[in-house]
């Protein structure tokens, strides 16, 4: 099914490029000289309707459980268009731009007009995306926004740089906590945002570093289900949790 649903590639050579389907705006692959740097399930679901469980998937409207619709809102499941195709810019780079308006469909769930504009840029090895939400409509509005990434890791080696003495919710056991360590590392079920994190955090994978730069984000998810939870979700393999490692940058604004 994944090969029927419509997607872009942007191409910077033979050894580098990005996959990104329209289900979702989602982006499944970014390889860097070959290397595969985002985490994909084996068992996520390519049909048009499920979110894909891997790569970046787009949260919006909201992010969570949200009494007005589907979890982590309907952006990461509705159908994308491509604003402007993957085409080299003057600096050499590859970039692409998604769009996602309000539908008739949306607007049953979330009253309210909006264009959301996705660009993704892709150099030799980085790759950028850019958020950009306007409200064309004549009411205020309040959302989250959140690129729900999934790094391919061993969950066993990574480790995040850059968190340390930021205040954080812990979902999984309660409570605001401030972190202590300067290497975060996962070896149990996490669900943890933190709030006002630096622009720059790095994850060390063991074989290479990977430099994570945000800006107009300011709170950070770390999420790991581990095996017991895996166990659930249809659409994750139970032994894949060591195989990735959940990074997001976070926005709610008014």
């Amino acid at each position: 099914m994944a090969s029927e649903l419509s997607k872009i590639v942007l191409k910077k050579d033979d050894l580098t490029e990005v996959h990104v389907y329209l289900h979702g705006g989602t982006v499944t692959s970014w390889k860097c000289k070959g290397k595969e740097i985002l985490f994909v399930s084996k068992q996520a679901v390519f049909d048009g309707k499920k979110a894909i469980r891997g790569g970046i998937p787009v949260v919006f409207p909201n992010f969570g459980p949200w009494k007005l619709g589907p979890q982590h809102g309907f952006a990461r499941t509705a159908t994308w268009k491509v604003h402007k195709q993957p085409e080299k810019d003057k600096d050499g780079n590859i970039v692409a731009v998604l769009l996602l308006e309000d539908t008739e469909e949306t607007r049953k769930i979330w009253n309210h007009n909006f264009k959301f504009w996705y660009t993704l840029t892709l150099k030799n090895c980085e790759f950028s995306m850019e958020v950009n939400i306007q409200n064309t409509g004549a009411e205020d509005f309040e959302f989250t926004s959140l690129l729900h990434t999934y790094y391919n890791v061993d969950i066993e080696k990574a480790k995040l740089q850059g968190l340390q003495g930021c205040d954080f919710l812990d979902k999984v056991n309660g409570g605001e906590h401030k972190e202590e360590n300067e290497f975060l590392q996962i070896s149990a079920n996490v669900d943890s945002v933190y709030k006002q994190t630096p622009n720059e955090l790095k994850l060390l994978t063991g074989n290479h570093n990977i430099r994570i730069t945000k800006e107009n984000f300011p709170d950070t998810v770390v999420w790991n289900p581990w095996f017991e939870k895996a166990k659930q979700m249809s659409d994750f393999g139970d032994n894949e949790v060591k195989k990735c490692f959940f990074y997001m940058p976070n926005s709610r604004i008014q």
